[in-house]
């Protein structure tokens, strides 16, 4: 199981790395193997304001559909025009090409509250 160090989770399965106050975010390499393949992602437009915890988009797979949950409150100032014409990228990369969105953060402290990568393991351990 894939848990990059550099980034920060939600018990959601919800990844984000933020840079420069812009935070990343897509889900985690153990949400797609729970999923299974991914075939459709549904996406916010860019200028679309999250709340920490709201729903941003859905992802569905062939077992299941399931919400996308903020990690941080922002902006969304990129969507992943490539996870939205190929949802696979999701599973064949997680991390890297099948990022979600990008969003400007509008209060960087919430990202204090969430999991590191050794709290994360612990969540997906139970």
């Amino acid at each position: 199981m894939n848990i990059p160090e550099n980034l920060r989770y939600t018990k959601d399965h919800e990844w984000i790395l933020i840079a420069d106050g812009t935070g990343t975010i897509g889900i985690t390499d153990y949400a797609q193997g729970e999923l299974g393949d991914v075939v459709f992602v549904e996406l916010p437009p860019v200028g679309r304001s999250l709340r920490q915890n709201e729903t941003f988009g859905t992802i569905e797979a062939v077992k299941a559909v399931s919400d996308l949950y903020a990690p941080v409150s922002g902006s969304v100032t990129e969507v992943n025009a490539d996870v939205a014409s190929g949802p696979e990228l999701v599973n064949k990369d997680p991390y890297g090409k099948g990022w979600m969105v990008k969003v400007k953060l509008s209060n960087p402290d919430e990202a204090a509250g969430l999991l590191s990568a050794a709290a994360y393991r612990g969540l997906i351990a139970k």
